[in-house]
């Protein structure tokens, strides 16, 4: 895995089915603790109408934007359903004494 790794969190801090927003660097980020207790990471607005996407609902392996509902796999970065076309794109996560870590 390349790119930096940089703290976002604790695990605790993300409840399972659910996603955080993180920024760094002039940029956001979303963070998603699946029903599994697997960690993912994606750009944090949709591509859409860049909506931060931690403000969306979570269902299974779904992120849905607030704004207009347009649906991605938050674990491909996959665009699932209208209006949203693009792919998200995502970053890899690692967990190293309970905290969260994703590559940028």
């Amino acid at each position: 895995m390349s790119g930096n790794w940089i703290e976002v969190c604790g695990e605790d801090e993300i409840d399972e089915e659910d996603v955080i927003r993180f920024d760094h660097g002039g940029r956001t980020f979303a963070v998603y603790r699946s029903l599994d207790d697997e960690f993912f990471a994606t750009d944090g607005l949709c591509t859409h109408e860049q909506i931060h996407l931690a403000d969306g609902l979570v269902m299974d392996e779904i992120i849905e934007c607030p704004k207009h509902n347009g649906r991605f796999n938050y674990k491909t970065g996959e665009a699932k359903g209208a209006p949203v076309c693009v792919n998200l794109k995502t970053y890899p996560v690692k967990i190293e004494d309970g905290a969260v870590f994703i590559a940028i």
